[in-house]
């Protein structure tokens, strides 16, 4: 059964239905990783090519990340790894960033 696969553009368009007759070549999927939050909604989607293996310690900064910025009124800037200073948004006034 391809539903998940088709269902999120991950096989080629006329992969058809079934994996039934399909060579190793045409199960050549992109490989996704899709982060679902607690409400349910996807968060980050990373698409990597068949022939790229994924990087795990992105994905883990990226989850770090997204777990930080929903508890606080922050934002993390690029290469951001936990612990490192973050960004206070506009959202924060200027009184309470300084405490």
């Amino acid at each position: 059964d391809l539903k998940v696969a088709k269902l999120y553009d991950m096989l080629p368009g006329g992969a058809g239905e079934t994996s039934e007759g399909r060579t190793p070549a045409d199960n050549a999927t992109v490989r996704s990783v899709y982060v679902i939050g607690p409400d349910k909604k996807i968060k980050l989607v990373l698409t990597y090519p068949m022939t790229t293996g994924r990087n795990f310690d992105e994905i883990l900064r990226a989850v770090d990340s997204m777990q930080l910025t929903a508890k606080h009124q922050v934002a993390t800037p690029a290469n951001w790894k936990q612990g490192e200073d973050v960004i206070i948004t506009d959202a924060v006034s200027n009184e309470d960033a300084i405490d």
